[in-house]
């Protein structure tokens, strides 16, 4: 539906506002909070500009006016890539030379606000991006990209004509190839710290090295290697070369590798500390023959072990050595804090610590630790009930270490953590529902309950007034919680422009304006004490809507009692401004659309009935409540010749424009035809061939009917209509009988063409089916309750339904009785209403004339006695009268074949009628200065109020109508 929107737009918009009227209807679709469209310029390759958001406050979009095309946000990878780009944590574009963002971004966000882009294709190359921004966790589906993508390509459409923001080559070469390579990083050693590799050779005991010894053992004597294994033993300090040795005899006698780590003499006396690692090597027979290894230098190692010790005395984590027992054997000072002093606790149990004891279940998590033989972790409250710790227990060969960190303040952070996420998904939750409920608004109503429901509560107001912008002024759109008194004071008061108001200061800054108390209200805006004293309030946020910079009203929260609004509530109502504007707009437009709509539909239904002796007619029409198209159903009540007059009620399947514009065509087409005294039969015929060439698939039921007042017979013919009720004077009710015949459109002609007799005072009531039928009863049952209706309508009435006010009356009273008084009707609804008046037998005078001119004589003398009968004995109407029907006759004598009746009815008018056997219509003939004749019926137009010709199953009758003396109506 929304891409047939936008397919409607007019070509002759400039893009940037079909641009917008997509974009809008992009974000609606999606339930999306905000969008923007980014575009390259020109002038300046590689950027981005913006050419139009919607649902954003301008707070977040200044970020967003200039970003670079090859930055990292969404829309610049996205149309430098061709690709759909989420991002589900919104963040500020890269900056571009001389504007930077981030500074420009707004303080406060609600987190995990969404950022999908989406590219806008053009000819081969990226012209720009979609982007739309979602609430936290509502990630975009299938659905949503599919149809974003479809905007997209519409958009891409819209602007290929065009050559605004065409990208400059730069860019385009960019896009196309992609970003540079950047350079490799360099490689470096693992292990980062230089060593000798020797070899000893156990037969000779000599030594050998790949370089001079000095250059990686600082101090050590050079020719240390010449001397052989006995010089270099000479020099492990005596306290090591015990275990040198017997790590040297062990790999030796293991044939494998081996480490060792002790301390050789420099000749300045001093000690330095290596590591050898080492690995034998063995001749053929298995014996080893060769050690060959690594030194280094590992003096820095064990000079940091050597600070471990103070370290861990001194750092602020407890620390706690335990053994295979359980029994305290360390602990550092923060320890000790919980502990007890080391003196006291060294060698304890250490269950039988109090602080220990106090934590339950702390014993049977430690054992599961060391029974596990693997680290862990864990928090655990403190013994004093507030503070927190965590314990990490690390399995070592002698036992266990015990690491104990203070983590109250992390707890505290945590819990300030988990209570601002709470709110956070709690507004971004609310601005999902509210979202999700504006969306599905359609008038401006219903966006004001929307909001008034949605919002009201969880901020804790009492009173909400939307404004909206008409003209000038800001009119009231709908209130809650506010008196009618107070509303009619606020409507037009405030102007958009009005610096002395908070609402004009809010417009004019775009941003939420909130006032905490009465006091401050007034200060702020002098003379404002009755608005005050009458709304009641003590607190105040002004909401600005506005649409793409355009103002279109503000939004007025009000509560009980003087309150400061925090940033996380601003931030809120921030985001809630720009959904109510985007969503008042809409409305607006849907408001508008309807009332354009209805307005046609009106114009194309009788504006009022004919007042008519043979006939007395009322109707109603009642339009479907659901959307702003239009239904299709009509009615309509045409005076033909002698004094018959033709009932119709048709219904256009569907809702819409083009089924408004059918049901005109329809309705002309009707009147049209009946001037042509068609049988109703024909007439359903040609309107079959005018709905098969309209070239849709429209569907079209209708009901055709003639009453004739003389012979009180009703003939009708249907079009899968329902039937006409009729109530007799008695008060019974019954439906015609009615041919099964297909709507207009699938039919396949010949109608039948019924015919019945009417009682006089007879009431016909021809409606639509959405007068009877509904969600909740078929159309049976409701043809059963109009017949009871109408019984007991009529039967209540103390004279039965004359004139068109009674039968106004009963059109009330059936219509309320048949549809809903409150939802949504799903069909229109049209109810006609005719009581039938026969023409008495006193009024209506026939005759049968020979086949000889002598006829036109006779007629003469029998209309003169007829208007002497009828005290209509004129001397001008008898004259005029004499004439029309000795022209009317004569011309039957000369140009047709009897039988020749002559017939006179006082009616509306008077009226003579000549019938005769031929089907040949007389046309008047425009005739020259010499002709002899051929100007009888000139005459006859010229002498008669109208004239015409009528075809009957035996021929055809003339007749004409000359209007009554005023005396005589």
């Amino acid at each position: 539906m929304r891409m047939r929107l936008l397919d409607a737009v007019d070509e002759d918009r400039r893009d940037v506002e079909g641009l917008l009227t997509a974009l809008q209807q992009a974000v609606a679709e999606v339930h999306g909070l905000g969008g923007m469209v980014h575009l390259p310029g020109g002038g300046m390759s590689g950027i981005l500009y913006l050419v139009a958001d919607s649902g954003l406050p301008e707070s977040m979009t200044r970020p967003w006016l200039i970003i670079p095309a090859r930055g990292t946000a969404p829309p610049s990878r996205a149309a430098r890539n061709d690709t759909i780009t989420w991002q589900p944590d919104l963040a500020p574009p890269d900056p571009v030379p001389g504007r930077d963002p981030a500074a420009l971004w707004p303080s406060r966000l609600p987190a995990g606000i969404g950022h999908l882009a989406i590219p806008i294709p053009g000819g081969g190359r990226r012209r720009g991006a979609l982007s739309v921004l979602f609430a936290p966790g509502a990630e975009p589906g299938a659905a949503e990209r599919t149809f974003l993508n479809e905007v997209a390509a519409w958009m891409s459409g819209r602007l290929k004509s065009s050559g605004i923001l065409n990208p400059s080559p730069t860019l385009l070469h960019a896009l196309e190839n992609g970003p540079e390579p950047r350079e490799a990083a360099p490689l470096w050693d693992v292990e980062g710290m230089p060593s000798i590799t020797y070899t000893w050779d156990l037969r000779t005991g000599e030594l050998t090295s790949d370089r001079p010894v000095e250059q990686v053992l600082t101090g050590i004597d050079p020719e240390v290697m010449s001397g052989g294994i006995e010089a270099w033993a000479a020099l492990i300090h005596p306290d090591d070369l015990p275990g040198a040795v017997a790590g040297f005899d062990t790999g030796i006698q293991l044939r494998g590798g081996f480490q060792n780590e002790y301390r050789i003499r420099r000749q300045d006396g001093t000690y330095l500390w290596i590591e050898a690692r080492a690995r034998t090597i063995t001749d053929e027979e298995g014996t080893s023959v060769k050690v060959i290894g690594t030194l280094r230098d590992s003096s820095e190692t064990h000079a940091a072990a050597e600070s471990v010790g103070r370290a861990l005395r001194h750092m602020s984590d407890g620390f706690v050595s335990l053994d295979t027992d359980w029994r305290i054997g360390f602990l550092n000072q923060a320890a000790e804090r919980l502990f007890g002093a080391a003196g006291d606790v060294a060698g304890a149990l250490l269950w039988d610590i109090p602080a220990v004891g106090a934590v339950p279940g702390l014993e049977q998590r430690c054992r599961a630790t060391a029974a596990e033989g693997q680290p862990a972790g864990f928090d655990v409250p403190g013994p004093d009930g507030t503070s927190w710790y965590h314990l990490r227990l690390v399995p070592v060969p002698e036992g266990l270490t015990l690491y104990i960190t203070d983590t109250t303040e992390r707890h505290l952070r945590e819990a300030e953590r988990a209570a601002a996420e709470r709110a956070a998904a709690e507004r971004a939750a609310l601005v999902q529902r509210i979202t999700r409920e504006l969306a599905e608004a359609v008038t401006a109503q219903d966006v004001m309950a929307a909001v008034a429901d949605g919002v009201m509560t969880p901020v804790g107001a009492t009173g909400l007034i939307m404004l909206g912008v008409v003209g000038d002024r800001l009119t009231v759109v709908g209130s809650r919680g506010y008196s009618e008194r107070f509303t009619r004071l606020l409507d037009g008061q405030w102007t958009v422009r009005d610096t002395t108001s908070p609402v004009g200061d809010a417009l004019r800054t775009r941003t939420p304006l909130c006032i905490s108390s009465p006091e401050e209200f007034l200060k702020r805006y002098p003379g404002t004490e009755t608005l005050i004293r009458e709304g009641g309030k003590q607190a105040w946020a002004f909401l600005p809507l506005a649409v793409s910079g355009r103002g279109i009203g503000a939004a007025v929260i009000g509560f009980g009692r003087p309150r400061v609004l925090d940033d996380d509530e601003r931030t809120l109502l921030t985001a809630l401004s720009g959904l109510i504007a985007q969503a008042l707009e809409r409305a607006g437009l849907y408001d508008e659309a309807t009332t354009r709509a209805r307005t046609l539909q009106r114009s194309l239904l009788p504006q009022a009935l004919p007042k008519l002796p043979e006939v007395t007619a009322a109707a109603r029409y009642q339009s479907a409540k659901q959307g702003a198209d239009v239904g299709g159903d009509w009615y309509d009540v045409i005076p033909l010749s002698s004094a018959r007059v033709a009932l119709v009620i048709g219904d256009v399947m569907g809702h819409g424009m083009a089924e408004a514009a059918t049901m005109g065509r329809l309705r002309t087409a009707v009147r049209t035809l009946s001037e042509l005294e068609l049988p109703p039969d024909e007439i359903l015929g040609h309107l079959n061939d005018i709905v098969g060439e309209l070239g849709t698939d429209a569907f079209v039921t209708c009901l055709y009917g003639i009453y004739d007042p003389v012979t009180r017979r009703l003939s009708y013919a249907s079009a899968g209509h329902p039937p006409p009720a009729v109530t007799h004077p008695d008060g019974t009710v019954t439906f015609l009988s009615m041919t099964p015949d297909p709507p207009l459109g699938v039919a396949a002609p010949p109608f039948e063409t019924l015919e019945t007799l009417l009682p006089a005072d007879s009431l016909l009531a021809l409606y639509s089916d959405g007068l009877v039928e509904s969600k909740d009863r078929d159309i049976t049952t409701g043809m059963r309750r109009l017949a009871e209706l109408l019984f007991q309508s009529v039967n209540a009435m103390p004279t039965s339904p004359a004139d068109s006010s009674d039968l106004d009356a009963l059109c009330a009273t059936l219509t309320s009785a048949l549809l809903p008084a409150h939802g949504a009707l799903i069909d229109d609804a049209a109810l006609l209403l005719a009581r039938t008046h026969p023409l008495d037998a006193e009024n209506v005078a026939e005759w049968p004339l020979p086949e000889d001119p002598v006829a036109a004589g006779q007629a003469r003398e029998l209309v003169r006695a007829q208007l002497t009968d009828w005290d209509l004995a004129d001397e001008d109407l008898t004259m005029t009268t004499e004439l029309l029907v000795s022209e009317l006759v004569g011309n039957v004598i000369r140009h047709a074949c009897g039988p020749i009746r002559l017939r006179m009815l006082r009616s509306r008018a008077l009226i003579c009628e000549v019938s005769d056997a031929s089907l040949t219509t007389p046309h008047i003939r425009h005739t020259s200065a010499t002709d002899e004749g051929g100007r009888g019926l000139q005459l006859i137009s010229a002498l008669c109020q109208r004239w015409g010709t009528r075809h009957t199953r035996t021929g055809k009758s003339i007749w004409t109508e000359q209007p009554l003396p005023t005396a005589s109506v």
